[in-house]
């Protein structure tokens, strides 16, 4: 690789805030054009077909992120362990981890789909999905998920990409991508009135493009991270650090969708117009998580390169400063969707049950979207740190213990729905405190150095 392209994709190197937002702005933009893409089948289906189709498509999203976000967390670890060995410049380290973390994403994949496809109608009925929805619900969940191996090895792909700094090229995708997902909503959905089953099908499409666009860049690009098909196999000391790594937020990511879906299942209680509603201010939040993820993911780039790279200083200079951005940043949306929310909420459908469901889980956690985003850019931190054990163990206990201990008793006694969405507030509160003491207590940033004398 030559010294411009390492130049312009290391984070070590030049001026720490103008490099994090370099980096940052295109996942912020990306991940707008990724909630426009998520947020498409709802707002078609709930405009050209009815509140029940809806419902089908916003009652799956706990169940997608159940299964997808095991995977999710393993691309993330792998993302880590590369952008450790690309900080130090270990070219033989980064083609190893690169090619068995592609090997583990085709394999990852194949069975996602398998799985997905047979167990989402026992999921589903176990959620309690009103019944008016769960044969549109099967029909979106099964078609959804057998694009899987796209969708696992997308994630793979962008992994590597922004594991060395490249942030650009993935947003390009993705714009291509929803755009085509779109376009293929409103042919298959508002045209040619294919029903729910298109809108997922449209968006599998939509993912093999992105997947394909970003498979041809890194078997083309001339770089350490390159990709080449022949050498696509696992080597076991790589997979071990990928995993060590990875299944710590794999675990996370799914326990916290089984909390989500004990949530869900308490939602669906109330009926489908809640289901819809409050499916429908899930898109909205959506948007308010872009500078939450946006720079969680970058604060692991950077801290993980920074710290292979040995410079400690560098690395706590990034975190303060992405930390502040992100808080900031989360808060003026919470409080733009605070007071948007009805409008917002009827562009997905007009219904006055519908629309009153979702302004009220709006109004209830809007405005704590500060907590939510200093414990994810907290969370990303120790993951760059090769800590992911730490925000697995806190988010457990507060996001899904806690939680659905909350809801499970307190529902009880006041059968109200806003108590479901108070639970949200509240354990964010909670794992920004443990946070707070582990960030200042503990020697996270010495992390790697500790393990080598190990």
């Amino acid at each position: 690789m030559s010294d411009t392209n390492t130049s312009k994709t290391l984070l070590t190197e030049g001026t720490i805030w103008k490099k994090i937002l370099a980096f940052a702005f295109p996942l912020f933009l990306g991940n707008v054009f990724q909630q426009l893409y998520n947020m498409a089948d709802s707002l078609i289906v709930g405009n050209f077909i009815n509140s029940d189709a809806l419902a089908a498509v916003s009652s799956s999203g706990s169940v997608i992120f159940l299964l997808v976000g095991f995977f999710g967390g393993i691309s993330v670890g792998a993302g880590v362990v590369i952008a450790r060995y690309f900080g130090a410049r270990e070219t033989d380290k980064v083609q190893l981890s690169v090619h068995t973390a592609v090997a583990f994403g085709i394999a990852s994949g194949i069975i996602l789909t398998v799985v997905g496809v047979l167990l989402t109608p026992k999921i589903l009925i176990l959620m309690g999905t009103p019944a008016d929805v769960l044969p549109n619900s099967i029909l979106y969940f099964r078609i959804y998920f057998c694009g899987s191996l796209a969708f696992v090895l997308y994630n793979i792909f962008v992994g590597i990409l922004q594991a060395t700094g490249d942030s650009r090229h993935p947003l390009m995708y993705l714009i291509i991508s929803s755009v085509t997902n779109i376009v293929l909503d409103l042919l298959f959905v508002a045209v040619l009135h294919l029903g729910v089953g298109s809108a997922a099908a449209a968006t599998i499409i939509s993912q093999f493009i992105s997947a394909a666009l970003c498979f041809y860049r890194l078997t083309h690009i001339d770089a350490e991270y390159r990709i080449r098909v022949r050498s696509i196999r696992f080597d076991i000391y790589m997979l071990k650090q990928i995993i060590r790594n990875g299944i710590p937020t794999g675990i996370q990511n799914s326990v916290i969708a089984l909390a989500n879906i004990v949530v869900q299942s308490n939602i669906n209680a109330f009926g489908k117009m809640a289901v819809a509603g409050c499916g429908s201010y899930s898109k909205i939040e959506g948007f308010g998580f872009l500078p939450i993820t946006c720079f969680s993911m970058a604060l692991t780039t950077f801290i993980s390169q920074n710290l292979g790279a040995r410079q400690y200083d560098r690395a706590k200079k990034g975190a303060r400063f992405g930390i502040l951005c992100s808080v900031i940043t989360a808060e003026i949306i919470g409080i733009l969707i605070y007071i948007f929310s009805p409008v917002l909420i009827s562009a997905f459908n007009s219904e006055p049950e519908v629309v009153a469901f979702g302004v009220i889980q709006a109004h209830t956690v809007t405005l704590f979207y500060c907590l939510l985003s200093y414990s994810h850019c907290l969370a990303g931190i120790f993951r760059g740190a090769g800590r992911s054990t730490v925000p697995m163990i806190v988010m457990l206990i507060c996001w899904c213990v806690i939680r659905v201990t909350y809801i499970t008793i307190i529902v009880r006694y006041i059968p109200v729905i806003n108590v479901i969405f108070w639970a949200y507030p509240l354990t964010w509160f909670l794992s920004s405190v443990i946070f707070t003491i582990f960030y200042f207590k503990s020697d996270w940033i010495h992390t790697y150095e500790k393990k080598k004398i190990a």
